[in-house]
C-alpha cells in the first residue's frame, strides 16, 4: 500500500519507474520517536511510555497545523486513549483513516514469520489484551511504544473510533486490485487515472516487491525474520495451521471475523 501511495503521489505512474523499496517516503511512521520529539520541540527520552502517550496527541496536532498538503502516516497502534482521556490520534489532526485488515487466520501464519516464532506463539500474541511493540520499560528505541491490544480489539478500536474511515481488506487488494486501489486513490485524494493506477499496481505487485527485497534488502525487515515479503497468499492458513490452531483463532476472534465477513468465506 505504501509503495502504491508513493508511486501515485510522487511519481508519474509510468512503467519505467524504478521504485526504491527503501525510500518510500510516504511520511513518518506515527510511532517515530524523532518525529514526535520534533513535533513537541523537546527530548522525551526520560519520560515513561504513559507520559509520552499523553504528549503524542499534541505533537500530531502541532505537526498537522504546519502541513501544506496531506501526509500519509503508517501506524501499528490501536486507537487508544492516553491516561487523560485524550485520543492518541486527535480528530483535528486526522483527515481520515485507511484501515487495512486481513483474515486473522492468515495473520497468524504471516505474523509468525514476521516475528520468527511458532504459530502457537503467534496465535497467543494475537489474543493478548495488552500486546504492544517497543513496550519494554528499559532502553530507548527509535520507535515509541505501540499498543496493539489483541487482534479483535485493534480492529474494533478503529472501526468504532468515530474517525472518517475506509476499510480495505487485504484479500481484495490481491483479488480485485484495480477496483480496490482505485477506491483507495479516490479516498486518499490521489490521481484516479486508470492507466496510472494500473501501472502503479504493476510496479507494487507483491512478487515484484519480494524480488526487490532479495536484490536490495528492506530496512524495515525485523532482524529475526528471514524476509519481510514472505508469501502474500490468501488462504495460506489452510495448508499451514492445524485444525486446533484454526479453532483457537476462531474462538478468540470469531465475532469480529463475522463483522468483517470472514466467517462466511470459511
Amino acid at each position: 500500500m505504501r509503495s502504491f501511495i508513493k508511486v501515485l503521489s510522487h511519481e508519474t505512474g509510468e512503467e519505467e519507474i524504478d521504485l526504491d523499496l527503501n525510500d518510500l517516503s510516504t511520511g513518518n511512521i506515527a510511532s517515530s520517536r524523532e518525529w514526535v520529539e520534533a513535533g513537541l520541540g523537546f527530548d522525551i527520552s526520560e519520560l515513561s511510555h504513559d507520559q509520552i502517550d499523553v504528549l503524542r496527541p499534541y505533537a500530531y496536532s502541532h505537526i498537522s497545523r504546519q502541513l501544506c498538503e496531506p501526509g500519509y502516516h503508517k501506524t501499528h497502534d490501536a486507537y487508544t486513549h492516553a491516561s487523560t482521556g485524550e485520543p492518541l490520534f486527535p480528530l483535528e489532526a486526522t483527515a481520515g483513516v485507511l484501515y487495512i485488515v486481513r483474515n486473522p487466520l492468515d495473520v497468524a501464519v504471516s505474523f509468525a514469520g514476521h516475528m520468527n516464532c511458532t504459530f502457537d506463539e503467534s496465535i497467543a500474541s494475537m489474543s493478548k489484551q495488552d500486546f504492544a511493540f517497543c513496550g519494554k520499560p528499559f532502553g530507548i528505541a527509535n520507535q515509541l511504544r505501540q499498543r496493539l491490544l489483541d487482534w479483535s480489539a485493534h480492529v474494533e478500536s478503529w472501526l468504532d473510533s468515530g474517525l472518517p474511515i475506509q476499510v480495505v481488506r487485504y484479500e481484495e487488494m490481491r483479488q480485485k486490485p484495480l477496483e480496490t486501489f482505485t477506491a483507495v486513490a479516490k479516498y486518499l485524494g490521489l490521481p484516479c487515472d486508470q492507466v496510472a493506477i494500473s501501472n502503479a499496481i504493476a510496479l507494487c505487485d507483491f512478487d515484484r516487491l519480494k524480488e526487490k527485497e532479495k536484490q536490495t534488502g528492506f530496512r524495515e525487515k525485523p532482524a529475526k525474520a528471514k524476509a519481510f515479503f514472505r508469501k502474500g497468499i490468501v488462504g495460506d492458513w489452510r495448508s499451514s495451521l492445524t485444525a486446533d490452531q484454526a479453532k483457537a483463532v476462531l474462538s478468540d476472534h470469531g465475532r469480529v471475523m463475522e463483522r468483517l465477513g470472514y466467517t462466511a468465506e470459511l
